[in-house]
C-alpha cells in the first residue's frame, strides 16, 4: 500500500508543468515550440535562460517537495525501506511529469526530476553525475548526451551502493530497489529515443542552437 500511496503522491506533484505553466504566462504553448518537448532544455531555447533555469528549478523542487512529504510520511514507520519508497515516489513524479494525464499524456522527459530524485537518494552519485553531465556537456554541447549519462550512471550507482548496504535495503526490498532504479532509467532512454537517432546521425541540436 505505501508503494501504491508514493507512486500516486509522485504522480500528482510530477503533474505540476513548469515549462507549460511558464509558456501559458507568456501567452505560448510551450508544446508548440522548438522541440515540442515540455521541459527546461526547450525553455532555454524558446524562452531564455532566466525560463530555462526557472523550469529546471520547478521540475526539480517538485522532487524535492514530493520527497519531503514521503519522509513525514514513512520515515518512522518504514524506515528500513524508505529509500526505497523515495525511488517509488520519483517513479511517480517522473511517470507525471512525462505523461500528464491532462495534458494528453504529453509532457517533458523528466531529466530535471530526475536531478531530483538523486539528491534525495544518495550525494555522491549526485556529485559524480553532476560533474559528468557538465563535462559531457561542455565537451560536446549536447544535452541529450548528458541526460543519458547521467540516467545510467544513476542506475548503476543505485546497484553498486544497494548492493554495499548503503540504504539499508535487504533481501527482496533491495531487488525491487534495482527494478524502480531500471524503470527511472528506461524511461529517459524510451524519451529520448529520437534524440539518439540524431546522435547517432550527427544532426541532434546543440545548447545554444536555435533548432
Amino acid at each position: 500500500m505505501e508503494r501504491l500511496i508514493c507512486l500516486i503522491l509522485g504522480y500528482c506533484f510530477g503533474m505540476i508543468q513548469t515549462s507549460y505553466l511558464y509558456g501559458r504566462l507568456h501567452n505560448i504553448d510551450i508544446r508548440q515550440q522548438g522541440s515540442g518537448n515540455a521541459g527546461a532544455t526547450n525553455a532555454l531555447r524558446v524562452l531564455g535562460k532566466k525560463a530555462g533555469l526557472i523550469v529546471f528549478l520547478g521540475d526539480f523542487l517538485k522532487m524535492i517537495a514530493a520527497a519531503g512529504v514521503v519522509y513525514l510520511l514513512f520515515g518512522k514507520s518504514n524506515a528500513d525501506i524508505i529509500k526505497l519508497l523515495i525511488l517509488y515516489t520519483g517513479l511517480g513524479v517522473v511517470l507525471g511529469h512525462t505523461f500528464p494525464f491532462y495534458l494528453k499524456f504529453k509532457g517533458g522527459k523528466g531529466i530535471a526530476a530526475m536531478a531530483g530524485i538523486l539528491v534525495v537518494t544518495d550525494w555522491r552519485i549526485t556529485l559524480i553525475c553532476f560533474v559528468a553531465f557538465v563535462s559531457v556537456v561542455a565537451i560536446t554541447r549536447y544535452v541529450s548526451l548528458g541526460s543519458l549519462v547521467i540516467v545510467t550512471i544513476f542506475f548503476f550507482g543505485v546497484l553498486i551502493f544497494g548492493y554495499r548496504g548503503d540504504y539499508g535495503v535487504t533481501g527482496s526490498s533491495l531487488y525491487e530497489m534495482y527494478g524502480v532504479a531500471f524503470l527511472l532509467t528506461a524511461l529517459p532512454y524510451y524519451k529520448h529515443r529520437a534524440n539518439i537517432v540524431r546522435l547517432i546521425h550527427g544532426t541532434e541540436s546543440k545548447i545554444g542552437s536555435k533548432k
